[in-house]
């Protein structure tokens, strides 16, 4: 066995009395040093080893992003245990369902707001830990009280360390379909992610701790996991995060992050909050006045908090070329990234420079890419790829073969090596002509219209696709007359392009706006396509036939 020392130990040292944790409330922050940190972690690593649990146990982690997020999850390293987190948002079915999976023996609860229904999933008899209460969040009464426990045990001395090949964690997939899987990865695979920082260092990642990291989307991706929290205990830096959804803006403009990952529907939100105050016209003409235009992008970078940020990265869901030639005009290069859980989130990158349209980059250094000639599937192979699925030998051979992840996406390779996805294995469906449809590039090219924030194509058994979409706030401000104009001539424009079998018959403006709440979306915002078939079948061939092209639901 190869002994692994967890890299917080020497920031622990090094940057005792730097800020690590900062955590607001109101208009007031509260910040840990990394010392004050790592005593909280050793005493909650012995705190833990009191509990009686099992060698190597499972604890889970649930809890929107807050400092006590990154304390436990030191502490169940330097205990010698298994981290296995979850969405704030599980239902109590949910989560029952999970825990029993992941062979979860112990569970931190903090920050939630459905802990009404959660509990109803959580046994009585397993040992809990609740985080201090957060204003505006559930009341907790169970478990044991974050701070008593804390001051009830002394801290861990020394460097306790595990095995290289130990599960570092256990992450449940958010799943567009079926029953969530344990994606496990090791203190080797996340470890193995270092070469890249030394070799590329794409995000700009100091490697002396001048960090300012902003942590927002949920810990418990793998993608925030190895993004923000592995490269602050790496690297060094301060963590912020943020209050709620109501001081997000403030809370980021205080940050003011040298590193900033959002997924695309946050830049979209961002891009429609600026064009809200100064439309693009005039946005357009100020940029062309050379003098002027500085002094715009300067204004425009501080008042999204984003001045000081060496990288801006998007991931999750594919961004519109329109929308990242609008971010470079306002001199935001935004990186795309594209992985998945299985792989650490990490695949390829396309730098916010680099103009290849539709392209979500070249493989990572120390990775390669390859196209199944005969399924178009795009296979990934690295010594970071999980090393499967907990306690599901069958899916995992499915998806691991010979050492080459099947990601279930498919693409193409130019001659460069840049990799394009064209759709998803999955998603494709086949229309009543016989046509096999691929969604995700059809709805990329209605990416231009800034009254659209949501869209998901359809039409499974039907004549021809059609898009559900749901409009920006800059969209559903307008008269229905003057959005439906808008979006006739967005189709008219996209159907010019298309082949007749992918021509867009209808366009349909959803009541409901699609979330995470109503199943509509995963955790990661991903629209659930099986859920948005499921629920509008019986309305489609009735939307197909309607002699409008774009109607209202």
């Amino acid at each position: 066995m190869e002994n692994y020392e967890l890299k917080f130990y020497a920031n622990e040292e090094k940057l005792a009395n730097k800020p690590f944790l900062r955590q607001p409330f109101e208009d007031k922050w509260e910040v840990y040093t990394w010392a004050e940190v790592g005593q909280m972690a050793r005493k909650l690593a012995t705190g833990l080893k009191s509990l009686g649990l099992r060698d190597k146990a499972h604890i889970g982690i649930v809890s929107k992003n807050c400092r006590e997020w990154i304390i436990a999850d030191i502490a169940i390293m330097m205990a010698g245990y298994v981290s296995v987190p979850f969405y704030p948002t599980l239902t109590g079915e949910q989560i029952s369902e999970v825990l029993e999976i992941g062979d979860v023996n112990a569970i931190f609860v903090g920050k939630i707001e459905v802990w009404d229904d959660m509990k109803k999933g959580i046994p009585e008899d397993m040992p809990m830990i609740r985080f201090p209460h957060y204003k505006d969040n559930a009341k907790i009464q169970r478990g044991h009280d974050w701070h008593e426990f804390l001051n009830a045990h002394e801290p861990m001395q020394g460097r306790p360390s595990p095995d290289l090949d130990d599960i570092w964690t256990i992450v449940f997939t958010s799943g567009t379909t079926g029953t969530p899987k344990g994606v496990v990865h090791t203190y080797r695979t996340v470890d193995s992610t270092s070469v890249i920082m030394e070799h590329q260092n794409t995000l700009e990642v100091s490697l002396e701790g001048d960090n300012h990291f902003f942590s927002y989307l949920p810990l418990n991706h793998i993608a925030e996991r190895v993004v923000v929290e592995t490269s602050a205990l790496s690297y060094g830096g301060d963590i912020s995060f943020t209050q709620d959804l109501a001081h997000f803006a403030q809370n980021l403009k205080d940050t003011r992050p040298t590193l900033f990952f959002a997924v695309p529907r946050i830049w979209t939100k961002f891009q429609m909050g600026v064009l809200s105050k100064m439309p693009q016209k005039k946005l357009n003409m100020m940029l062309k006045i050379p003098f002027v235009s500085g002094m715009v992008k300067k204004k425009l970078l501080a008042g999204l908090g984003l001045d000081r940020a060496r990288a801006t990265l998007t991931g999750a869901a594919p961004m519109s070329e329109a929308q990242k030639d609008w971010y470079r005009s306002i001199g935001l290069y935004i990186f795309e990234g594209y992985g998945m859980t299985e792989n650490c989130a990490i695949s390829t990158t396309l730098s916010g420079k680099d103009i290849k349209p539709g392209s979500v980059g070249q493989a990572r250094y120390g990775s390669e890419i390859k196209i199944d000639p005969e399924t178009n599937e795009i296979l990934f192979k690295a010594p970071w790829n999980m090393i499967g699925y907990y306690k599901s030998p069958e899916k995992t051979a499915e998806t691991l073969k010979d050492g080459w992840l099947h990601t279930g996406d498919e693409g193409r390779l130019d001659e460069d090596g840049y990799l394009y996805i064209t759709g998803r294995v999955k998603d494709t469906f086949k229309t009543s002509k016989g046509k096999f449809i691929v969604p995700a590039p059809i709805e990329w090219e209605f990416g231009h219209n800034s009254d659209i924030e949501q869209i998901c194509i359809v039409g499974l058994g039907c004549p021809q696709p059609m898009a559900l979409i749901v409009p920006s706030e800059m969209g559903a401000a307008k008269p229905k007359a003057e959005l439906k104009a808008s979006l006739e001539k967005t189709l008219k424009e996209v159907n010019t392009k298309m082949p007749n079998y992918r021509k867009v018959s209808t366009i349909v403006i959803t009541k409901d706006v699609w979330g995470v709440e109503n199943g509509l979306l995963t955790p990661t915002l991903k629209v659930k396509r099986n859920v948005m078939n499921k629920r509008y079948q019986d309305l489609f061939m009735g939307w197909h036939e309607d002699a409008e092209s774009v109607v209202f639901e």
